[in-house]
């Protein structure tokens, strides 16, 4: 029988790509995920990562095992999230997303001086993958979501903007542009960029993968990524570039990948949605709240 801390481990590096930022996530130490993997890697019968000193990725098997688990896995973390907000009183909390390190941050500290201050109500956290987005409103995950904008979606209301960074092109180490203290939006001219998985109609993140520069030169639309952790390893790997925000060369460096900052393109801003609705005061006080916490945060 799989048990849940090897199944955790597992999945955790196998997003992550990396035994550190897995540790962290699941609050264990590294040799602890160490130690699961090889109980579990036991049990399959065959490696599930090829580890360097550098690199980790999933094997063929490892792929595999990952895909067949993933989606029962989720399910029951759900229902687990459904049961737990019902036995605490779902109706005084309050279910905030988040995508990325950043907002992920800001998130956790307006929650935490939202019990300070005695709101009222329970901030419960959870993270949110690019392919979920909007999804994740819309079908009742999370009540609010703090992501990247432009959102122009006309049934999500977008709050005030939480924090802002500099846009950045993720290139290969050994492209072309890598050496560059600067790059231009006309150097994305016959670049291949990653494009983030289709989540509807919405066309979210089209700032992200655009299909011409400013002057008209055609941009190539490259493969699209479930995660952002597989849009590092593809990028790493040569498969395209990616436009990010600052805040990956303090999150997620590596060894295979280097961020050169954007000289004309506007910064990424990041806000809090909801649906509209389901517009309350209680997620416009803790849009507020956050605001309040991403502006120092960024300061500091």
């Amino acid at each position: 029988m799989l048990e849940r801390l090897e199944l955790e481990a597992f999945l955790t590096l196998a997003e992550e790509l990396h035994f550190g930022r897995a540790a962290e996530r699941l609050h264990v130490t590294t040799g602890r995920v160490s130690q699961l993997l090889k109980k579990l890697e036991g049990r399959v019968g065959a490696p599930l990562f090829v580890r360097s000193s550098r690199t980790v990725e999933l094997t063929k098997i490892g792929s595999q095992l990952r895909e067949d688990l993933q989606s029962g896995y989720e399910q029951i973390a759900r229902g687990m999230e459904r049961a737990a907000e019902a036995a605490s009183g779902a109706r005084n909390s309050l279910r905030a997303g988040f995508i990325g390190a950043l907002a992920g941050q800001v998130i956790h500290r307006a929650a935490r001086k939202c019990a300070e201050e005695g709101k009222g109500f329970a901030v419960l956290m959870r993270e949110v993958q690019v392919s979920e987005s909007l999804a994740s409103l819309r079908e009742g995950h999370v009540d609010v979501l703090a992501m990247s904008l432009p959102v122009t979606a006309p049934d999500i209301v977008v709050g005030p903007v939480l924090f802002s960074e500099p846009r950045m092109l993720g290139v290969p180490a050994g492209h072309r542009l890598a050496d560059r203290t600067t790059v231009s939006l006309e150097d994305l001219a016959g670049i291949t960029l990653l494009r983030p998985a289709r989540s509807g109609a919405d066309e979210w993140l089209t700032d992200r993968h655009p299909g011409h520069t400013p002057e008209g030169a055609a941009i190539v639309g490259g493969p699209r990524v479930q995660t952002f952790q597989e849009a590092l390893q593809l990028a790493g790997a040569g498969a395209g570039a990616i436009i990010v925000g600052a805040q990956a060369q303090q999150f997620y460096s590596r060894p295979d990948l280097v961020y050169v900052p954007f000289r004309d393109a506007p910064p990424i801003e990041w806000a809090l949605t909801w649906l509209r609705a389901k517009d309350a005061p209680r997620k416009r006080e803790f849009a507020r709240i956050a605001r309040e916490v991403g502006q120092a945060h960024v300061r500091g």
